[in-house]
């Protein structure tokens, strides 16, 4: 896999995402050359009309992705697909209208958007149909081997069965000693025992990792045949490691003090702060001002909607656990805990308004934390602050909960985007793996691919409730 900015990319999903974005743009050139060839040479063309093939391209494959065409465990047959890859063209021709009316200068010839919608389908279908069957052969992946068949290589084998496209194929499971694997053996098609032979295994089978999933690796450890494997070229990574490395999230039931200590991340330069502390101030005080029609607009719909404060105010738990007051839209009952105490939002929560089913689906009633991001109390990306009832209750419960109040509190967050809306505390330690993932390996990446997800998920209104 390939690493930038302490995040790590599948190569071939990648390739994948870029060549789709060639291919569009191909589909409107060819489609431009049919209809303009006859009056201008091919470079001409292409001087006068690129800046619009380049809009179109970025428009259809914006749309495809916040559609879930890139999300290959979204798809689950044909049918789906076409109707995604349909509606995705679809909503890529009324934003481009949208265009077309902004930046009049900007319109291609009607007859060249309908050749390119012809030609595109037939790219895309043929691209994604390739791609699928590069999956299903497991080409262009790293052969690994997987020492260990305990909890966490079973955690580690479960997940890559859940991912359509892992950049990994393991080729054999190796187990210490003769027993009962039918679950593993289900999923994997070689199981061999003993670590005596482990390097020669790796060769026999062209491999080039060995993934150390032991659950317990004092006097088990295989060293002498690991430090064989390693001094002839074949990398020895980490379970848990690699386990971060395909989900975006740690497996913190079995990782130990000593892993997050010694671990590479958990980096917070004073540069990398402050310049997170600059853009949110900046970005917070733009916002404010923006959208403060918007303000109005919703706090006249609570007022007019049920009786009660237009905000709500509630007490959270923020950086090393100091106590702050955040702010929202208020989109409950104003007695919506008087008999119950403090509790999580259910599922079609009887205490929600009619005005709050739409700010919170939208996601509108989080806008007042733009004012907890100007005051430094929050930051745009970071873990979703907690109030102290559950807090003392996670704590006790749940490992590692308070080392995810390390950094600022965010309006939104890598389990945000990773994990839908959780009410339980199998939720919350679902939500803690993703949380501390973000934590470990904070930069501007992983809060440029939050913000951009998190405008997806508003888009189309998803996980709230």
């Amino acid at each position: 896999m390939i690493r930038l900015s302490r995040q790590y990319f599948s190569p071939r999903k990648m390739i994948f995402v870029l060549g789709e974005g060639v291919l569009i743009f191909l589909a409107v050139t060819l489609a431009s050359y049919l209809f303009l060839s006859k009056d201008i040479d091919f470079k001409g063309m292409m001087e006068m009309v690129w800046p619009k093939i380049l809009l179109v391209s970025l428009v259809t494959q914006l749309c495809m992705y916040h559609n879930d065409l890139y999300e290959l465990d979204a798809i689950h047959s044909a049918i789906d697909l076409a109707y995604k890859l349909a509606q995705s063209i679809g909503v890529t021709s009324i934003v481009l209208a949208i265009c077309y009316f902004l930046w009049p200068d900007m319109i291609i010839a009607k007859w060249v958007f309908f050749a390119n919608l012809l030609f595109l389908l037939v790219f895309l279908v043929c691209w994604r149909l390739l791609y699928s069957i590069i999956i299903k052969k497991r080409l262009f992946t790293e052969k690994a081997i997987l020492l260990g068949a305990g909890e966490l290589a079973k955690n580690i084998l479960h997940e890559m069965a859940e991912k359509k496209d892992v950049s990994y194929d393991i080729s054999s499971v190796v187990a210490r000693e003769k027993g009962d694997y039918s679950d593993i053996g289900s999923k994997i098609a070689k199981i061999h025992y003993g670590f005596d032979n482990i390097c020669d295994l790796a060769q026999a089978d062209n491999v080039g990792n060995v993934i150390v999933a032991l659950d317990e690796k004092r006097n088990v450890l295989p060293y002498d045949q690991l430090l064989a494997c390693k001094v002839r070229g074949i990398r020895i990574i980490d379970g848990e490691t690699f386990y971060e490395r395909i989900t975006g999230k740690l497996l913190v039931e079995k990782i130990n003090p000593s892993w997050l200590i010694f671990s590479d991340g958990f980096v917070k330069s004073k540069i990398a702060l402050f310049t997170k502390r600059l853009v949110g101030l900046l970005t917070s005080t733009a916002l404010l001002v923006i959208l403060f029609p918007v303000f109005v607009l919703v706090a006249t719909a609570i007022k007019i909607d049920s009786r009660g404060p237009v905000l709500f105010s509630q007490k959270r738990v923020g950086k090393d656990g100091k106590l702050f007051t955040l702010y929202k839209f208020r989109s409950m009952r104003a007695d919506a805990e008087k008999e119950t105490g403090p509790v999580w939002a259910e599922e079609d929560d009887p205490r929600i308004t009619r005005v709050g089913k739409i700010i919170r689906k939208l996601r509108i009633d989080e806008l007042p934390q733009l004012w907890n991001i100007f005051i430094g109390d929050m930051s745009f990306v970071g873990p979703r602050p907690e109030r102290p009832f559950f807090v003392d209750q996670l704590k006790k419960t749940i490992p590692y909960y308070k080392e995810r109040m390390s950094v600022k509190p965010g309006v939104t967050g890598w389990a945000q985007v990773k994990y839908p809306y959780g009410a339980t505390e199998k939720d919350a330690l679902e939500k803690l793996k993703y949380d501390l993932y973000y934590i470990k390996n904070m930069s501007i990446v992983i809060d440029m691919l939050v913000i951009f997800h998190t405008v997806k998920i508003m888009l189309l209104g998803r996980g709230a409730r």
